[in-house]
């Protein structure tokens, strides 16, 4: 097509007022007209509304219009919308260039007479980059129907089951022993009271029984490689030393270990309890199998145990010669549901947790309060008496410029939570010392209420620290909690028996090795990032991957399932529709200027460049390209090159923008 074909269709939008606010938009129009190849310019209240999307196609079908400029918003919101308005008329949708004069230009800039002339410049670099666009078709991937469920706490569990219900087949990928996660060791839940053992262990069997669901407990995920439809993964199951198809969960080989009593602290109850070499982490884990620490077993550590276990066990199901094995499957779409883990309180010693024997946190109080916990369901001192006075601390590592500034989200309703119960179990005053109460959810503002109407103490201001300096009688004995009372509008000292830690969330240790693995995106937090915060809430910068839970960001049980849910909801749409379209805006090599040195190799994120032997050259998986453009800055030779972003398309539109 010649330049004298070229009929360029330039539509400014107002977005309400976001836009014609700031920018004169008469004058962006008019300037407009006066651009090289522009046929038509129109302007309209909401570009992105039905009748803004009809100008253009009327336009394209009756004028002849072949390139499109809309000046208007972000395309992250927009651009797929325009795209298709243009295939719709019947233009090739990579013919249309957008010109983002809202979040670039309006929204940042305060003089009228600037973002008019800033706006007149983007719609100039717009125009002079669509006249050089080339037609490009999409390519297509089909879709692997499998998924892989990497987390099987109430996040991975909700999704496995939404999905094999649809019948679609899981791999439910969980590195604990047991699945459940976090919610396995809770008592109860807000604003309910509902035990959380009733809701959440009869989803547990039902994974445990669904034939559409292969789980893969004490097991990590190592390596993926592939594209959106078509993953491969290696799964590293770890050895329990114990095999799941003989063992029947008697428990005959925990009680004639070696060790007649539990010696080794107990991860599952948070340090409290006690532990043997061989355990069942609680009793309705799923699968119901023990497994043997490897650190803490006689016989693995020193070859130095008669193995009573062994003899023990009728089914011969304990295999001390067990070893890693390594599983490979195929996807089409992964879900990640890896949670979260709570706040390490020693790093605030001034709270005194690690250094006063009652000092607890949420989660050791939560095990207390576990029927199935160290304590039998008792909240306990040190001293094995119930506590007479009890604090607890809100945002412990949250809302804190020291450690982390994000509200963890739950703390201040299981804070209340814990509060009715251990006055509920014990009689104790109990008092909240905390910043704000956030209750924002369904029933949770009526839940707070109650609590407090039932004699519950709530202190408004921040902890100063924890002591056991006495400055009077009533102190002695006792743990002191120093803090500010706002309300009051002075310091005050409260002598109890015990201290809760409301620790706050984080994000997984190995969330770094995830993310590197995935190639996905993460917030200054360490979250896992979604697409888009409104959007795309579930899906990732990497096609075909999901977040699903606290991964994502701290949030409470309801909102995780419906997390959870809405990720399987997405993976069930992309297997059902079979295939899925590969953007074209991928790179490619012009092999005549490639000289082999496979810098571009080493530096792709997405492992999408091989290297032919033969030719001598690079060569681009187009199904694996992602577009991001790495290989093409890293290319000495300039052979590295991407549909959409030439280099002559880059230099028209800073050309456009700097006349």
């Amino acid at each position: 097509m010649g330049e004298d074909d070229i009929k360029i269709g330039v539509y400014v939008c107002h977005c309400g007022r976001n836009i014609a606010e700031k920018v004169r938009i008469d004058e962006v129009v008019e300037f407009a007209k006066t651009l090289p190849n522009v046929a038509v310019v129109k302007d309209y209240k909401y570009m992105c509304s039905d009748p803004g999307q009809e100008l253009i196609v009327k336009d394209i079908q009756e004028m002849g219009i072949n390139r499109v400029v809309v000046a208007a918003c972000s395309p992250t919101l927009h651009e797929q919308t325009f795209r298709n308005a243009c295939r719709r008329a019947g233009l090739n949708p990579y013919l249309f260039q957008m010109a983002n004069i809202r979040e670039l230009d309006a929204w940042v800039t305060e003089d009228v007479r600037s973002a008019t002339e800033k706006a007149k410049a983007f719609v100039r670099a717009a125009v002079n980059r669509v006249a050089i666009h080339e037609e490009l078709e999409v390519g297509r991937a089909r879709i692997n129907p499998n998924v892989l469920i990497i987390g099987g706490g109430i996040a991975g569990i909700s999704a496995a089951l939404v999905l094999a219900d649809a019948g679609v087949k899981v791999y439910l990928v969980e590195r604990e022993a047991t699945i459940g996660g976090n919610m396995a060791k809770f008592d109860k839940t807000f604003p309910t009271l509902d035990c959380a053992a009733c809701i959440l262990t009869p989803k547990m069997t039902a994974v445990k029984a669904h034939p559409n669901i292969e789980l893969l407990t004490y097991a990590e995920v190592e390596e993926v490689s592939g594209y959106i439809g078509n993953f491969r993964v290696k799964i590293r199951k770890k050895p329990r030393y114990v095999k799941e198809d003989l063992c029947i969960g008697c428990y005959q080989c925990v009680e004639d270990c070696l060790f007649a009593e539990p010696l080794f602290p107990s991860e599952f109850d948070a340090g409290l309890g006690k532990r043997k070499p061989i355990h069942i982490p609680f009793p309705q884990a799923v699968p119901l199998v023990p497994f043997i620490d490897p650190n803490t077993c006689m016989w693995l550590t020193s070859k130095k145990c008669p193995q009573y276990c062994v003899e023990a066990c009728e089914p011969d199901a304990i295999d001390f010669s067990m070893s890693d094995e390594f599983v490979e499957v195929e996807v089409g779409t992964i879900i990640v549901a890896t949670g979260y883990k709570t706040f390490d309180a020693s790093r605030i010693p001034q709270y005194g947790y690690g250094r006063y024997e009652n000092v607890y946190t949420s989660l050791q109080v939560e095990r207390m309060l576990n029927s199935t916990g160290p304590t039998g369901g008792e909240v306990l001192l040190a001293n094995g008496k119930k506590p007479e006075s009890v604090a607890i601390i809100h945002c412990v590592g949250s809302r804190d410029e020291n450690y982390n500034k994000y509200c963890s989200k739950v703390c201040c309703m299981y804070s209340i939570k814990l509060a009715r119960l251990v006055k509920e179990r014990t009689g104790a005053e109990v008092y909240n010392f905390y910043i704000d109460v956030r209750a924002a959810g369904k029933a949770y503002e009526e839940f707070y209420k109650r609590v407090m109407s039932e004699g519950v103490y709530f202190i408004r201001g921040r902890v100063a620290e924890v002591t056991d300096i006495a400055k009077s009688p009533e102190e002695e004995g006792k743990l002191v909690v120093v803090a500010e009372d706002t309300l009051l509008g002075r310091v005050r000292r409260i002598p109890v028996d015990m201290v809760i830690l409301s620790v706050g969330l984080e994000p997984q240790s190995d969330a770094d090795r995830i993310r590197n693995m995935l190639k996905l995106s993460c917030s200054q937090d360490g979250w896992f990032l979604e697409r888009h915060p409104k959007l795309a809430p579930v899906a990732t910068a990497t096609e075909g991957i999901f977040v699903a839970g606290c991964c994502q960001g701290p949030k409470d049980i309801p909102e995780t399932v419906a997390q959870a849910e809405a990720a399987a909801g997405e993976a069930l749409s992309l297997i059902q529709r079979g295939e899925v379209e590969l953007e074209p805006n991928i790179a490619f090599i012009r092999e005549e200027r490639c000289s082999g040195c496979r810098i571009c190799i080493g530096m792709c994120p997405y492992g999408a460049i091989s290297f032919d032997e033969e030719k001598g050259v690079a060569v681009v998986n187009p199904a694996m390209c992602r577009g991001c453009g790495t290989c093409v800055a890293a290319c000495p030779s300039k052979a590295a090159q991407q549909y959409l972003f030439r280099d002559e398309q880059i230099y028209a539109e800073i050309e456009g923008v700097l006349l």
